[in-house]
């Protein structure tokens, strides 16, 4: 079976589109981790996370629908490849700034985690048994997430 060539045509714009903006959403969103404001995200994420998922299950349709990918205009298969490119860019640029955001944020927590250990410091009583009192404990809590 063979598709059409406006199908395809519609199919392939359409992931093209899509990759187009969900490249803009990894800029933006480098950029917000760039300027220290990752909290601004947060609004945006169940959109996002749906045009991921539309994304992700239009790519796999059209790779288990070669004939598509073949009736559609070389411009609009080139243009496609460029726009695939230009993602993986942006989302290779993302990844090492988040990375680079949580090692800066472990990095803090270690510190203050250091800081509060070396504040107790050893014990300095000892109990009515003759043994050294414990310090008082402490908690600090480490949030994995970024």
């Amino acid at each position: 079976m063979s598709a059409d060539p406006q199908t395809a045509a519609f199919h392939v714009r359409r992931l093209i589109d899509l990759t187009r903006r969900l490249t803009g959403r990894l800029e933006v969103e480098t950029e917000a981790f760039r300027e220290h404001r990752a909290k601004d995200l947060l609004a945006d994420q169940a959109e996002i996370q749906e045009m991921a998922n539309v994304y992700r299950r239009e790519s796999a349709q059209l790779k288990a629908r070669p004939d598509v990918l073949k009736a559609a205009t070389a411009a609009d298969r080139m243009e496609l490849i460029r726009a695939t490119e230009l993602f993986e860019q942006a989302l290779a640029v993302h990844a090492r700034v988040v990375e680079a955001a949580r090692t800066v944020s472990e990095g803090l927590v270690r510190t203050i985690a250091a800081e509060v250990a070396a504040q107790r410091g050893s014990p300095s009583a000892y109990g009515a048994a003759g043994r050294a009192t414990a310090p008082a404990a402490t908690a600090v809590a480490l949030n994995r997430t970024a």
